[in-house]
């Protein structure tokens, strides 16, 4: 089925990718109501929500297609009360089980227990390098000192953790010090996500950053590189991966896994390429900000969706692209924010709005 909106008629991709990442919505509860969040959660319940049997259904149909990281997410994940259950379920088909708590539930005994479940990271979100700009953040008083009280138990217990941190107006003068922190914590890395105004996020789109703030932002996260530690990625921020090609042109190194690391071999946009995310009623679209169904794992299985959905196949065909992106030298390396497409015009395949790069030659 030819996407609506598409000036170029489909084709089958060169391949298949490879699945490499799923986000798995497993509740959409959560005892935080921050500014920022794609699915507007709060506290439940939420009707509708996969049970465990479909989850194990879930996380089996999943191994069918490949051997991916598989994020455990919310919501707060720990509001579900078998997400251990289904942690060491997925660990024992070989899938790397990884989760996103927002850290503040973190107790000695549930730090202990996702170790045993076999939880390989954890993510937990600061969004400032203080209690004053996180709180008002994440909007429950507390949720800095909590997340923090988590992450000594998350290392007390060997598990290696992440900083995430949504870069807005808001904190953007604060993004330097909060790798610090992420740093003085002990963390293994640290990713840096660009607001998408989706769910609660529509509301504080005028905190989001401009294009230019954009790339200077990551301009200066690609500097980091050789200064920090940390493992550094840029998410749902597809320019960084022109730029990381840009500068290394300008400093006369090429891109490979030996200088770069893992951004060698992997672009920008992965919505519906090498990532998908499932909601917590089993819907499928490419990545949390993209509300396009794909299908529904209850209706469908997991790999049929994968491999099939129009939706998917548009994605995976760069040359569909419309406007400056479609134009784009870069766009098989970056390929734009699908989802800030969709926001700004309805259409997941128009030009990225936020970026302020001009393609130097058509493609």
């Amino acid at each position: 089925m030819t996407h609506p909106h598409s000036k170029h008629a489909p084709h089958e991709p060169e391949e298949r990718p490879a699945l490499r990442l799923v986000a798995w919505e497993t509740t959409r509860n959560c005892n935080l109501s921050c500014i920022h969040c794609r699915a507007s959660a709060t506290l439940g319940p939420y009707a509708g929500e996969l049970n465990t049997p479909e989850g194990f259904r879930l996380l089996d149909q999943i191994a069918e297609v490949g051997k991916p990281i598989v994020i455990l997410t919310g919501g707060e994940p720990l509001l579900r009360t078998d997400i251990f259950d289904l942690a060491r379920y997925g660990t024992s088909l070989g899938l790397r089980m990884v989760m996103a708590p927002n850290g503040t539930l973190i107790t000695e005994d549930i730090a202990r227990r996702l170790a045993e479940a076999g939880i390989q990271r954890l993510s937990i979100s600061l969004d400032g390098a203080s209690a004053g700009t996180h709180d008002e953040f994440r909007k429950v008083p507390g949720a800095f000192d909590g997340a923090l009280r988590g992450i000594e138990l998350i290392k007390q217990a060997g598990i290696p953790f992440q900083i995430n941190t949504t870069v807005t107006q808001f904190n953007l003068d604060q993004i330097p010090k909060i790798q610090q922190l992420a740093v003085d914590l002990g963390a293994v890395a640290h990713h840096i996500f660009l607001l998408v105004p989706t769910g609660r996020g529509k509301y504080i789109v005028n905190q989001a950053i401009t294009a230019e703030e954009y790339e200077r932002t990551l301009n200066w996260f690609y500097d980091q590189r050789g200064k920090t530690p940390l493992e550094l990625k840029a998410t749902c921020a597809p320019h960084y991966y022109r730029i990381l090609r840009q500068r290394s042109a300008q400093d006369g190194k090429p891109v490979s896994f030996q200088t770069h690391g893992l951004d060698a071999v992997t672009r920008g946009c992965l919505g519906g390429i090498g990532f998908c995310f499932v909601s917590h009623v089993g819907d499928v679209q490419p990545c949390g900000f993209l509300s396009t169904l794909c299908g529904n794992v209850r209706r469908d299985s997991f790999a049929h969706i994968w491999r099939h959905a129009d939706v998917f196949t548009a994605l995976r065909d760069y040359d569909r692209l419309d406007g400056k992106c479609g134009r784009c030298e870069f766009k098989r390396v970056c390929g734009g924010c699908r989802a800030r497409a969709f926001e700004a015009t309805g259409d997941y395949l128009a030009e990225e709005p936020l970026c302020s790069y001009i393609p130097h030659r058509a493609c």
